[in-house]
């Protein structure tokens, strides 16, 4: 019922990831899970995102790391923004969430706590191996299974795919197919969707 379209290098999706969980257990809502690669949606849809960070709106920017802040306490998590490696080559750590299919939360929750809350690169391959072993991934097969051409190709098609659906960042969460939403502020209007849903099908 929930599509989750997501890049760990998001603070929102951050947040987005760590909050829609419970409540799509409340409502007896499945999640699939997405990996994309966002910059691959930002050079193609929406370019502007570089222009915002090359010359920032001071007042607006402020606000945001305020709003982060606020909403990264709601949640009960630690995000630092902007982290020491800011933005962040995560294609290896989402070939990774790819290769590992259902299996991917406790890697993908670890990736996001290790970048966001303990402002590490997860671009390197050092740092994915910690990771691995703290969540018990056999890190050879990991950085053998990141490599395969399929999964590479898979990562790609996802990204078009969302960007095909009307999207234009991460998180892009999708309830029933078509029913869009972008973002970890709209979690209330998504369970309003599930239970609308929910209701008509009673």
């Amino acid at each position: 019922m929930i599509e989750f379209f997501f890049d760990c290098s998001s603070p929102w999706t951050y947040l987005a990831f760590h909050n829609i969980q419970p409540l799509a257990k409340e409502l007896g809502a499945e999640i699939t899970w997405r990996p994309i690669l966002v910059g691959g949606i930002f050079n193609t849809v929406n370019p502007s995102v570089y222009a915002q960070r090359e010359k920032p709106v001071p007042l607006k920017a402020r606000y945001m790391k305020k709003d982060l802040q606020d909403w990264a306490r709601s949640a009960d998590l630690a995000i630092k923004m902007p982290p020491t490696v800011f933005p962040v080559n995560s294609v290896k750590a989402m070939r990774g969430c790819l290769w590992l299919g259902k299996d991917m939360v406790p890697f993908a929750t670890a990736v996001f706590e290790t970048y966001w809350g303990e402002d590490k690169d997860i671009s390197q391959d050092a740092v994915l191996a910690e990771i691995c072993k703290k969540i018990g991934i056999d890190e050879q097969k990991f950085f053998a299974g990141i490599s395969e051409q399929g999964i590479k190709d898979q990562l790609k098609a996802n990204t078009e795919e969302v960007v095909a659906r009307g999207g234009f960042g991460s998180p892009t969460i999708f309830v029933n197919k078509t029913d869009m939403y972008f973002g970890n502020d709209r979690l209330p209007l998504i369970r309003e969707a599930l239970l609308r849903n929910k209701a008509s099908a009673a």
